[in-house]
């Protein structure tokens, strides 16, 4: 395994054990809590999801279109290169099961033959304008996205319109942010009352990752391939003095 694989397992992985939210000898032994009683072994495919992320996502094909997606996730195996999240629109007892996502590191991804790219998105805005949350973890994940910059993301909506009563309609590759204004300014007041943050705080304090903030246009087609820092030339990041 790589050293940016390993360093992708043990971000997403101590971080929250960290936080109290990851016990995972306490789910083997028991079961979760909310599967108490019943037969653990039927249950393991749920045992492994110990990350709790927020953060928006955005129709590729149609960027107007912008929901608050709560992530649940599990690395889908050892080594630490892929991970795996179901998609609610809520974090209440009885959300809309939106979809899912997973998420790679940027060396799998590079690795992809190039019709497949077009179908991932990048992460270093969501994490950089402070968009992208771990609400479980200490500092809201300040700590743990540094590791996570350069991961992409590959997001089906099956429940294409959450306003609606039942999931209707052809799924919907969902898409990131990559600039600021693409996301509603309601949509983040709204999410950040949920928690009592300040997305403008929390990038105020991602400075100190020594990068700029990323500006890239949204895509103009389904079949764009996404980018991470720059809409042209190498995709590296402009460093900043803030580090």
């Amino acid at each position: 395994m790589s050293k940016r694989a390993c360093l992708f397992s043990s971000v997403l992985t101590a971080t929250v054990l960290a936080a109290g939210c990851g016990d995972h000898a306490g789910m083997s032994e028991g079961g979760h809590a909310a599967t108490a009683g019943k037969n653990a072994a039927n249950w393991a495919p749920l045992g492994r999801m110990h990350l709790y992320l927020c953060a928006f996502h955005v129709a590729k094909e149609n960027p107007n279109f912008q929901v608050e997606a709560h992530h649940y996730c599990a690395p889908q195996r050892d080594g630490g290169d892929l991970h795996q999240c179901v998609i609610y629109d809520t974090r209440s007892p009885s959300p809309k099961l939106l979809g899912v996502e997973y998420i790679i590191t940027d060396a799998a991804y590079q690795a992809l033959p190039a019709e497949e790219k077009k179908y991932w998105h990048p992460h270093a805005y969501e994490i950089m304008s402070g968009q992208l949350v771990a609400p479980d973890a200490p500092k809201m994940g300040d700590d743990m996205f540094p590791g996570l910059l350069n991961t992409w993301g590959k997001t089906w909506h099956t429940w294409p319109d959450p306003t609606t009563g039942y999931p209707t309609g052809e799924p919907l590759l969902m898409w990131s942010a990559n600039g600021d204004g693409q996301v509603r300014n309601d949509l983040v007041a709204k999410r950040d009352g949920q928690f009592g943050i300040s997305t403008p705080q929390i990038r105020e304090r991602r400075k100190s990752y020594g990068f700029a903030v990323p500006q890239l246009p949204p895509p103009t087609s389904v079949n764009d391939v996404g980018r991470r820092w720059t809409t042209s030339g190498a995709d590296e990041p402009t460093k900043t003095m803030a580090k």
